[in-house]
């Protein structure tokens, strides 16, 4: 395990130059101090979990000090908010402090969120406050646990710097990881600024470092878009069936890579709801739960008509062609993993949608009523779980077709399918009020909650004796908490 001075930097973005980022410091935080660090993440650049607890620890990643082979740049990109086209966005709130590379050879972006004004701010100082780095602390590393391709995090700094938002609060700082912080907005920003050079550039980045095996390829650059298209699909795929719900899902927040990141007015569904809006900023409900498959074709699009100095317009709609046929058949598959089935048969697709109308109608906890299917026998579930349901006589239809189903499956034992369910069903997931228990005790002093509840949410499958309450359906104020996108 390595020392904090012992991390290997090769700053490859930053080598790009002064049009693709401009040159920052971190604007240090008050009393900077240790909220909570993600030891899964820290193994990831090979780091001792111990050095967390250092003085050190909090200095760097509240911005007081840097390692000599940091390069802090914050990052241009434009992108497509709400539907609408906004020629210059930027890091405006966040710093890519380096590239360091572990043992592994793998290569890890350090992008620290509330390090202060940049050139890119617009009106905004430049902060984050403890409760949104709260936030995308836990669902970065809540969605990796269940296995959902996200972006990680390091730790949470906090601090005595007040900061305005609605009211005044105290600022912080995330120590957001990724192979690359690269968005859909930053091919945009240089196809629509008319500067083919750059794109150019960019392009070749990409392909060489994150898409090198596309090389390959007849077309590599055609080779890229499809991987990414791919990635895409199978993502949104992995949002829709465990009930994830980005919020705000413009094309700067789009990854090239085709992980999550940006997290602002993020939620998991509670009860079931496909028409679900959990940014309280999205008056029209363009980031709603349902309109997300939608939505990442439209991001796409976005994308494709920015790559159109490089691959043909023929080739590009081709490819698009690709996206929704992929998301349905990596969604299916999952519901299927969900609903403990191991083969595949026509009417699959049906049994899902009818049983989510039924879920829609009567207000049935998403997460629950998939973890519990799988506690017993087919038969066993779907009688206890009948009590959830208003429409009883459509249920019991369900019902019906689903032991059949399950019969037609093949032969395993009771124990193998518990098993084999919950391994894919979580027990505990991000919900809204668990996150703002935890804030709200972490804005009084008290970070053992947010310590708790990363480290429950970090083993979402299997049950933990005394973790109990964390695995139940919320109260009735914590389904009706407004977030947004300042969260």
């Amino acid at each position: 395990m390595k020392a904090l001075d012992e991390l290997t930097f090769d700053n490859r973005f930053a080598r790009l130059g002064d049009a693709f980022s401009t040159h920052v410091l971190p604007e240090p935080l008050d009393a900077p101090r240790l909220v909570v660090a993600s030891n899964a993440a820290m193994a990831l650049l090979d780091l001792d979990p111990a050095v967390a607890e250092t003085p050190v620890f909090a200095e760097l990643f509240g911005g007081h000090t840097l390692w000599a082979e940091a390069e802090p740049r914050a990052m241009v990109y434009s992108g497509h908010q709400f539907g609408g086209y906004t020629p210059q966005l930027g890091d405006g709130r966040g710093l890519l402090l380096g590239e360091v590379y572990n043992e592994a050879g793998e290569h890890w972006d350090l992008h620290l969120k509330g390090a202060g004004m940049t050139p890119y701010s617009r009106m905004g100082d430049g902060r984050a406050v403890l409760r949104s780095s709260i936030r995308e602390f836990l669902a970065s590393e809540a969605l990796h646990a269940l296995g959902i391709p996200s972006s990680r995090a390091l730790c949470v700094i906090g601090s005595d710097t007040p900061v305005w938002r609605e009211k005044q609060e105290r600022g912080a700082m995330v120590l957001r990881m990724a192979p690359s912080h690269i968005r859909f907005g930053h091919f945009e920003y240089f196809y629509y600024t008319k500067k083919p050079e750059q794109q150019a550039i960019l392009a070749e980045h990409v392909l060489n470092l994150h898409y090198p095996e596309c090389r390959e390829q007849p077309e590599p650059y055609l080779a890229m878009f499809r991987e990414i298209v791919e990635r895409n699909a199978e993502l949104i795929a992995k949002w829709q069936a465990y009930g994830f719900c980005h919020g705000v899902m413009n094309t700067d927040n789009m990854s090239i890579l085709g992980i999550t990141f940006d997290f602002g007015p993020f939620a998991f569904l509670d009860d079931f709801d496909a028409h679900f809006i959990c940014n309280h900023s999205d008056h029209e409900g363009r980031y709603s739960f349902s309109n997300q498959v939608p939505i990442g074709q439209w991001n796409l699009s976005a994308l494709a008509q920015a790559l159109t100095p490089f691959i043909s317009v023929d080739a590009l709609k081709e490819t698009l062609g690709l996206y929704l046929p992929l998301y349905q058949a990596n969604y299916l598959d999952l519901m299927r993993r969900r609903m403990g089935l191991t083969t595949a048969e026509d009417d699959d697709q049906k049994l899902v949608e009818r049983l989510l109308q039924l879920m829609q109608n009567s207000g049935v906890d998403y997460t629950l009523f998939f973890r519990r299917l799988g506690d017993e026998s087919a038969a066993l579930a779907v009688a206890r779980l009948r009590d959830d349901f208003v429409d009883l006589a459509g249920f019991d239809a369900w019902a019906e077709l689903y032991k059949a189903r399950v019969a037609r499956d093949g032969e395993y034992s009771e124990e193998q399918r518990r098993k084999r369910m919950h391994a894919v069903n979580p027990l505990y997931i991000l919900r809204n009020y668990l996150a703002q228990n935890a804030i709200t005790a972490a804005e009084s002093g008290d970070y053992s909650e947010v310590r708790r509840l990363h480290e429950v949410l970090s083993k979402p499958f299997g049950e933990q004796p005394g973790m109990e309450q964390y695995a139940q359906r919320p109260p009735d104020w914590g389904k009706h908490l407004e977030i947004s996108c300042s969260s």
